[in-house]
């Protein structure tokens, strides 16, 4: 047992040490004052999100800070170029631009009544100050996330002071610098707005809770337990790595983060199996981009999405629940076909833990999320004070535990053994700290954009754009929204990536969706954006979840990326699937004159019908893998890929085809969908027995 916990300990440090390396961060010496210098200030941050929470606090003032301590960290974290001395000191300029940028985010705080009494007549210093700011959160932008957030953000702020001079079709009356500055960051309609605010709030303890539970050993225990439930089956290490990505998904919000947790263990393991390492490691990366779409924190968007739409943050989770799962269990399906294709048989069960034993020896790193999800669906507390419970049970579980093993290994309990917990804490919430520092930076440079949005109505243009693009067919204007999102997505983070999409197209889907008859709620718009948002994480040329995974198996990153994406684009059909069948985000009707209030929409609630309508999706999306693998226990004749293709429509949106076909009930399309996957079936096993009688 001591052992094992040792390589618990290596494997937590050698996750942490790749993470950082593949996101961009400076490697210091942790013998080094610098070191020390960030792991205070990121300690301190966690420190004051928990004493927000007890201690309630304006929510402007909780957003300066949290926008102070985030550039602080940036400037410290992340290089401005990166050469073998800048990865492993900070320069001294980094010491001048960091404090400068903390005055900024600061001066709102320290001015915050009187620059409400002279509000829109700003001064010189106010317009000073924020132009400097916004400068500075631009560059440490550049630094954490690359180029094409700040870019985006400066054609935008550009797009609003050249309006005049602009084309007639998206010209507008322009606004001036004053206006600019005080739009972006003297109100709380831009840097400091909704994204922010959602990042400060709730977002930063839910990581927080994550990062708590990855050094109590959880990401380590999921794995073991993955394993040793699916190692002896066909590809069990590529099942293994589907199941262990999908539990990291839950406490995670980082697909990179997510794809070095698991993948450092499994990638190498499938390789070993007999994947080639392309797609071993794009495995890998289908599994870790759609571990953002796993409730409760959905890489941050679930937050966001319950803050634009007025929505209980609950309903967000339950409504993203179907598609998630029937995605999931679709990316399981696939790896059983690469696996029955390849020929690779499991590991030898005489060589794997025993799953009982495994599940018992971390039962108390699943109890603690249980907890989470019991507080906010059955207790109905607020995202906020769910997540402060939970961290406040994970740190007392990080306190007994080692104490507990010493025990029971019959170990001397010493003042050392109790103290590494707390130890452990204090990592977890450095580490917690850290990890936002991307999310929070990445919310306030969008915050620029939904500013921008809101200050030129932009949003109107754009959907005489689209409208005039796609001719006034909806599938068009999806198809449209769907490509945008994906360009958008190589270069932003996923919560970034839906932020601007949600501010620009997902009010353009619900307004032509509804010139043209089709009546949706608008989680479906928000949610449809945000799948394609995720896709982009492991779509070449620039998918940082596909690099940071052929960096592990020694593969091509754009290969690894082309087969990713192969992967995943089951999960391309369901936001198409969702938006048209609402009953797969569990929403039975929408009231037609007010489809964006969310108190009229009729919520399904039977058990009976839930599971049907999982059953019937995840069939659907099984017989569009087998068509895009082209087996589905041999190889697919072309009569058979069609007749799989059409089982798809009849079980995601059985809504459609009722009509289209006038079956008159939605159960008869099920009933057709099962007829026509049954005769797939049936004629493969006629074709196996008849070379079985040949032979």
């Amino acid at each position: 047992m001591t052992e094992t916990k040792h390589l618990d300990e290596e494997f937590i440090e050698t996750e942490e040490r790749l993470t950082e390396k593949l996101e961009g961060q400076r490697t210091l010496d942790e013998s080094s004052w610098q070191h020390w210098l960030i792991m205070i200030i990121a300690f301190m941050w966690s420190a004051y999100q928990i004493y927000v929470v007890v201690v309630p606090t304006n929510s402007v003032f909780v957003r300066t800070f949290h926008l102070a301590f985030a550039l602080s960290l940036a400037f410290a974290m992340y290089p401005m170029f990166r050469t073998k001395k800048t990865m492993t000191t900070i320069p001294w300029y980094n010491f001048l631009l960091g404090p400068l940028a903390v005055m900024g985010a600061l001066y709102i705080f320290a001015n915050y009544d009187a620059l409400n009494a002279r509000s829109g007549a700003w001064s010189h210093l106010d317009v000073a100050m924020g132009l400097g700011t916004i400068f500075l959160l631009l560059k440490a932008a550049r630094r954490t996330l690359g180029m094409a957030l700040p870019v985006i953000a400066v054609i935008f702020m550009a797009y609003d002071y050249l309006g005049p001079y602009m084309p007639d079709l998206i010209a507008h009356k322009g606004a001036s610098i004053n206006k600019i500055v005080g739009q972006m960051y003297l109100t709380t309609e831009g840097i400091f707005g909704v994204p922010l605010g959602v990042s400060a709030s709730y977002v930063f303890l839910f990581v927080l809770f994550g990062a708590l539970l990855e050094r109590a050993g959880a990401g380590k225990y999921f794995i073991d337990l993955s394993y040793a439930l699916l190692g002896r089956y066909d590809g069990g290490p590529a099942k293994a790595s589907v199941a262990a990505s999908g539990m990291m998904g839950i406490i995670s919000g980082s697909s990179i983060a997510n794809t070095v947790t698991t993948g450092t263990f499994t990638i190498p393991l499938m390789k070993k199996l007999g994947f080639p390492g392309h797609k071993a490691a794009a495995v890998e990366v289908a599994a870790s981009t759609n571990g953002q779409l796993m409730p409760p924190i959905m890489g941050a968007a679930a937050f966001i999405i319950a803050e634009f739409l007025g929505l209980n943050y609950t309903d967000v989770i339950m409504a993203a629940a179907i598609p998630a799962f029937v995605s999931y269990f679709a990316l399981f399906y696939i790896v059983h076909l690469e696996a029955k294709k390849l020929g690779l048989k499991g590991e030898d069960p005489s060589k794997l833990d025993k799953a009982f034993t495994v599940f018992k020896s971390g039962i108390h790193y699943i109890v603690p999320i249980f907890f989470l999800m019991y507080t906010l669906i059955v207790l109905r507390q607020s995202p906020q004070m769910a997540a402060f419970n939970a961290i406040g049970f994970m740190m007392l579980i990080m306190v007994v535990q080692r104490p507990v093993y010493a025990y029971l290994e019959g170990r001397k309990l010493d003042a050392s053994v109790f103290m590494s917990g707390f130890a452990d804490i204090g990592h977890g919430m450095v580490n917690g700290a850290r990890n936002m520092v991307p999310i929070a930076i990445a919310t306030a440079v969008a915050g620029i954009v939904v500013g921008s949005v809101t200050l030129t109505g932009i949003g109107l243009v754009l959907a005489e754009v689209i409208e005039e693009l796609s001719g006034g067919y909806i599938v068009a204007v999806l198809f449209f929204t769907a490509i945008v999102s994906l360009v958008l997505g190589m270069g932003l983070p996923t919560t970034a990536n839906y932020i601007v999409m949600a501010s620009l197209t997902a009010p353009i889907i619900m307004t032509l969706a509804g010139d043209l008859g089709y009546i949706i709620p608008a989680i479906a718009a928000h949610l449809f954006v945000f799948y394609f948002g995720i896709l982009a994480d492991d779509t070449p040329p620039v998918g940082m979840a596909a690099y940071a995974a052929a960096g592990i198996a020694k593969s091509d990153p754009i290969k690894t990326g082309l087969q990713g994406f192969a992967y995943d684009i089951r999960t391309a059909i369901l936001p198409f699937a969702f938006f048209f069948n609402n009953k797969l985000l569990l929403i039975a009707g929408v009231d037609a004159l007010d489809p964006n209030n969310p108190s009229l929409w009729q919520w399904i609630t039977n058990p009976v019908e839930i599971a049907l309508i999982f059953f019937t999706a995840a069939a659907g999306m099984f017989a569009f893998s087998s068509a895009t693998q082209g087996w589905v226990i041999r190889q697919t004749t072309m009569l058979e890929r069609v007749l799989l293709l059409a089982v798809v429509p009849f079980m995601l949106v059985p809504n459609m085809t009722s009509e289209w076909f006038m079956l008159g009930d939605e159960y008869l399309s099920y009933v057709v969908g099962f007829i026509l996957y049954a005769a797939v079936y049936i004629m493969q096993k006629s074709k196996i027995k008849k070379i079985t009688i040949g032979i």
